[in-house]
């Protein structure tokens, strides 16, 4: 039996999450849960699998849950403090860190101090701190195991290899809902346009980055800290089936591919699994059916903003992290109506080029920088609108 911890609970991978519980009650045991808004689905979550411990962002939910549970209310907590308590329960055997956005991040390290494996699906605690986040993993003996299916298909085609012999890694993206549409028709896109994405069903937050390939920049970015490998050995394909997931090419010419239908409870059960697996009730692919996989170069005029997450990973320091506030904050302000999709990218783009200090030795340096990247961010908008 294995104890869960899941932070975030209530998005889309932690309703996932608990969908492959619910199916093997006989491998996993929910010991506690951490959510955002909806409280009623969390409410929903805590009856159905009897955590005891809970976290919740403020008070008022907390107490709120307390009356509406009764007598089969678990602890409950809020703030800052109840994530990472939950993160760090004494009980748990693995974490999986599925909060949206650079809020995982101190939870996530929380939980890497306790000594947890970690079902990594927040991209962003190793886009904001990859190198504090690898070096604190491999001294407290926390495994990191990726849930991001592009991710988790590099981790799979690399098992049973050796590192060194590892040319380069190569990232598959759908090309999201606006991948034939030219420059000037993307300056008239909306947010319902955008949260339409043709293969994944998905969060607001990382549906818009798909549509930007943000998201891809994003991964590209935790890539190179889960795998130890330069911005140069990896590389973007656009496969629009999104049937390869991602792939793994070696020094002989070898080309290793993981492919699946398009579903996240795949790459999540294999996170909890390894190194087993475990059975999905899931459609099998049909090659024959599908027929044809294509691929093509992603065009960075279009979609810049995965051009300037290669250059924040270049330039190194706290520019990653400064690159996911500010786009954190461009992506709420068009999701708002108040910017263009286009000056997305313009935001992010005017922030990055802003002088400031760029020194990442500390967790600390991390926050000041996230800080100082969503103020500059909101004055570039205040600027635009």
């Amino acid at each position: 039996m294995k104890n869960l911890v899941i932070l975030g609970s209530t998005g889309s991978i932690g309703v996932n999450t608990l969908d492959i519980v619910a199916a093997h009650p006989d491998r996993y045991r929910v010991m506690a849960l951490t959510g955002g808004n909806n409280i009623e689905r969390l409410e929903e979550q805590i009856r159905a699998f009897r955590p005891r411990l809970v976290a919740v962002i403020s008070s008022h939910q907390a107490e709120t849950l307390r009356q509406r549970l009764g007598e089969i209310a678990p602890e409950i907590l809020h703030g800052v403090e109840g994530l990472m308590a939950c993160a760090s329960h004494g009980e748990a055997h693995m974490v999986v860190s599925a909060i949206v956005g650079a809020a995982g991040l101190i939870p996530t390290m929380a939980a890497i101090e306790a000594g947890h494996d970690i079902a990594l699906a927040n991209k962003e605690t190793l886009v904001t701190a990859g190198p504090l986040v690898m070096a604190r993993a491999a001294a407290r003996g926390a495994r990191l195991v990726p849930v991001d299916s592009e991710h988790s298909a590099i981790f799979q085609s690399l098992e049973g290899h050796r590192k060194g012999d590892v040319r380069r890694l190569i990232l598959t993206a759908s090309g999201g809902p606006f991948r034939e549409r030219s420059l000037a028709e993307l300056a008239q896109v909306t947010p319902a346009d955008a949260l339409q994405h043709p293969n994944w069903s998905m969060g607001r937050k990382i549906t818009i980055d798909s549509a930007t390939m943000m998201n891809k920049g994003l991964e590209v970015i935790e890539a190179r800290w889960l795998f130890d490998l330069p911005a140069e050995r990896i590389d973007v394909h656009v496969h629009p089936q999104s049937i390869v997931h991602s792939m793994v090419e070696y020094i002989d010419g070898s080309v290793i591919a993981q492919m699946g239908i398009p579903d996240m409870r795949t790459p999540i059960a294999y996170a909890l699994s390894y190194p087993e697996r475990i059975a999905l009730k899931i459609p099998q692919l049909d090659l024959c059916r599908i027929g044809r996989l294509t691929f093509e170069q992603p065009d960075l005029r279009k979609f810049s903003c995965l051009k300037l997450a290669y250059e924040a990973l270049r330039e190194g320091g706290t520019a990653p992290a400064v690159l996911n506030a500010a786009n954190e904050v461009a992506v709420e302000s068009f999701l708002r109506g108040e910017i263009s999709f286009l000056n997305i990218g313009r935001v992010i783009a005017t922030v990055l080029e802003a002088p400031r200090e760029n020194q990442l030795e500390h967790i600390d340096d991390v926050l000041r920088a996230d800080r100082w990247a969503r103020s500059r961010a909101a004055k570039t908008i205040e600027a635009i609108v």
